[in-house]
């Protein structure tokens, strides 16, 4: 009886606060071309199952497609714990959706600004963090499993991606945030093998600093790399070699950049190619199959239009045969 009325009591909770969250749903719209789309970090997940593309990112909605061209949403998706360190109205940063051993995985990076949790020369940081969310469905809704937190409380994280390592064991590779670390790093965590939770501690895989194509002025204005860690998505190429794309920045412009590990394994060390792989003001990145076996790039566009960025998705045509990621031509579905 105690684990019925314990059941019972989530069942309702979820509801409750699917209710709340239901009341705050944007206009759905019908048939809005990808170019029309306003939209950061966009990541598409092909879904065989459904014969339907999903499309999420910065916002946390998701909009949906048959063919890439036209796009029905935004859906409201996620069902978060009010009473959880994320508080009742987290923002959401960054989203990505994994499907992994017969369900779907909502990876995000969720940020509560009534919590500070450090100070650092003028940058208050706010408590912030990548968690995984869970639905038996690609359109969710995506409900918290049995972890609170994935990551240390005092340290701001984001950008968590899932990879399956040569060892058979789930990651998270998240970026430590610039804002308190001064020099952003990309690190990884062990997941629990139903991805509900971590285990162990973090290891560093790389810094910002050791890129040598970004690049930013110091305050006596002279060169030095620039500190920015974002939007890390890890590949394999078709001789096997295992890649991660990330983003930076090169002065004002943000830059799409890509390392190769040379052991084959998410512990590296990993060797920064020299130049960025993208055209400028092109940035966080990642691949995806489409229904019909298409490798494309999914991206946005960083553009300032009078102070304010505007991100747009754009789809690149990519190709893995040989020992590189190799992007080519924009994609017009």
């Amino acid at each position: 009886m105690k684990h019925f009325g314990f059941a019972l009591a989530v069942c309702l909770f979820f509801s409750l606060v699917g209710k709340a969250q239901e009341s705050k749903r944007v206009e759905i719209k019908k048939n809005i071309p990808l170019d029309s789309i306003v939209l950061s970090d966009p990541f598409i997940l092909a879904d065989a199952k459904t014969k339907l593309y999903y499309m999420t990112g910065t916002g946390g909605l998701l909009w949906k497609s048959e063919d890439l061209k036209l796009w029905d949403g935004p859906f409201t998706v996620t069902r978060t714990d009010p009473s959880s360190w994320m508080g009742p109205n987290p923002m959401i940063w960054v989203a990505e959706i994994h499907a992994f051993q017969n369900k779907y995985y909502y990876f995000a990076t969720f940020t509560n600004r009534s919590v500070k949790i450090d100070t650092v020369g003028e940058n208050i940081i706010e408590r912030r963090a990548c968690h995984v969310l869970v639905s038996d469905k690609p359109d969710g809704p995506y409900v918290p499993m049995k972890d609170t937190t994935y990551l240390p409380a005092h340290m701001p994280t984001l950008d968590g991606t899932l990879w399956v390592d040569t060892n058979g064991k789930p990651y998270m590779v998240y970026c430590y945030e610039w804002l308190q670390n001064l020099n952003g790093t990309i690190e990884k965590i062990e997941l629990k093998p139903d991805l509900s939770g971590t285990i162990g501690e973090s290891k560093l895989l790389f810094r910002a600093s050791e890129a040598p194509w970004s690049r930013e002025k110091d305050k006596n204005g002279k060169d030095r790399p620039n500190k920015v860690t974002d939007g890390p998505y890890l590949f394999k190429t078709g001789t096997g070699r295992l890649g991660m794309i990330w983003t930076s920045w090169i002065y004002d412009m943000y830059t799409q950049g890509v390392a190769y590990s040379q052991s084959g394994t998410l512990d590296g060390p990993w060797i920064q190619e020299k130049d960025p792989i993208t055209p400028l003001n092109y940035g966080h990145g990642m691949l995806f199959h489409t229904l019909d076996g298409k490798l494309l790039m999914s991206i946005h566009s960083h553009k300032s239009i009078n102070g304010r960025y505007r991100r747009i998705p754009h789809l690149f045509e990519a190709d893995l045969s040989g020992d590189k990621l190799v992007v080519t031509k924009p994609y017009i579905p």
